[in-house]
């Protein structure tokens, strides 16, 4: 477990960031149609050219303030190390990708191990599989006859920019995350491969706080780490209870620094997605929230109960503001509302993500350009800005910290 320090570690929302994990957005940006927007979880269709522009700036952001930066595609070409455990990441890859007939299945296996490296493997499979690019038979399959006007054998993954959500990074461990849709659960195969067979990562005894073959669902966007001590994860549209109940006790019986987790209970509507939609952690005691999330809260605290893998369950009702200063330990703490808290400059401003700020070392923060009203209370409240462009990436609805999955961060 040693070991494992310089290569996952984090253990605050703020500390300052030395590594983290992105993803560029490609091609299946481009395989986005009006009519699959609903089941691939978008609103818009950004245009690609401009967004992996803004993707560079963003990631020239944290290379130019000390952050290693690596991309999910090659950590997870790289994990392919040899043909068997190449073999078995495409079976389990065409076992999820709702490929519906074993001839098919076959083609899509011939295809891929076609592919002259497993990076450009990697990024077929990311973008889709057009029918197009697979030769069929004509008549040979009921389920293809019936299925002709579908475009896809296998559906594009558009979401896999926003890297937060597949896994969290919690201490030295993984949350490697069930997600709510099977669309995005595919998603979380790249984190299983790349923990498991990369070389960065496969000697070390990291710990799994969760599996993605679990029952219930997690997502990365509602797991906050206030501080050493307390996690913060949202029961929200995409993370159930009983997930942060399963979470909670695993992390309590193997890591003894951390004490509680709050589990805050919020709406469950798209614009309260995840936690880090409406509530960031920006400084020490300063949080950028959209105005709906001050509360009253109910908020569930778990601690460790007396026996190994027991929990300590109490339900609170409380103003955000009160739940921080309790369990952060603080005096006072200054809550920076989404859009000045003005109904309109506030609903516009949420919808693209102006709660969601990625802080990369304490007071200083990433953001996005378009947030112009937010961006500027933040500056009087004293926090160093970084301010990206984002008229394209906005356009899935995720921010900074959406889009980036810290590996190690500087314990404060």
């Amino acid at each position: 477990m040693m070991g494992a320090n310089s290569f996952l570690n984090v253990r605050s929302e703020i500390g300052r960031l030395k590594k983290v994990l992105l993803h560029k957005p490609g091609k299946e940006i481009e395989n986005l149609m009006p009519d699959l927007m609903d089941r691939l979880l978008f609103d818009d269709i950004p245009f690609l050219e401009i967004a992996r522009q803004e993707h560079d700036a963003f990631a020239d952001i944290f290379r130019k303030n000390g952050t290693k930066v690596y991309y999910l595609e090659d950590l997870a070409a790289q994990a392919l190390t040899d043909d068997n455990i190449k073999r078995q990441f495409i079976n389990e890859f065409i076992s999820e990708a709702n490929i519906k007939s074993l001839k098919k299945e076959e083609l899509v296996k011939e295809f891929l191990s076609s592919f002259p490296t497993p990076r450009e493997m990697i990024g077929k499979m990311m973008e889709g599989i057009r029918k197009e690019e697979i030769k069929l038979s004509v008549g040979s399959c009921l389920t293809d006859m019936v299925d002709s006007a579908y475009p896809f054998i296998v559906d594009p993954m558009p979401n896999l920019y926003f890297t937060r959500d597949p896994f969290a990074t919690i201490g030295n461990g993984i949350s490697l995350n069930h997600m709510k849709t099977v669309t995005r659960n595919r998603e979380t195969l790249f984190s299983k491969y790349i923990f498991k067979h990369h070389q960065m990562f496969k000697d070390l005894d990291i710990p799994f706080w969760y599996h993605r073959e679990e029952k219930t669902s997690i997502e990365g966007g509602d797991q906050l780490l206030l501080s050493d001590k307390v996690i913060a994860i949202g029961i929200s549209e995409r993370t159930e209870a009983a997930s942060i109940e399963k979470l909670a006790k695993r992390i309590f019986v193997a890591d003894e620094t951390f004490e509680v987790v709050l589990a805050f209970d919020i709406p469950k509507k798209r614009a309260f997605m995840h936690l880090d939609t409406v509530f960031t952690m920006v400084d020490h005691d300063k949080f950028t929230i959209h105005p709906e999330i001050e509360g009253p809260l109910t908020v569930y605290s778990l601690k460790r109960g007396k026996e190994p893998g027991d929990l300590f369950i109490e339900r609170e009702t409380m103003e955000l503001n009160e739940i921080l200063k309790k369990y952060l330990e603080l005096d006072d703490v200054t809550l920076i509302r989404c859009g000045n808290g003005n109904p309109i400059d506030a609903a516009r401003e949420q919808w693209n993500d102006a709660s969601n700020t990625l802080a990369i070392a304490p007071g200083e923060v990433i953001v996005y350009a378009r947030n112009y009203v937010t961006n500027r209370l933040l500056e009087e409240n004293g926090i160093k800005l970084h301010i990206m462009p984002s008229s394209e990436l906005s356009r899935g609805r995720g921010g900074p910290r959406c889009m980036s999955m810290p590996l190690v961060r500087d314990k404060l």
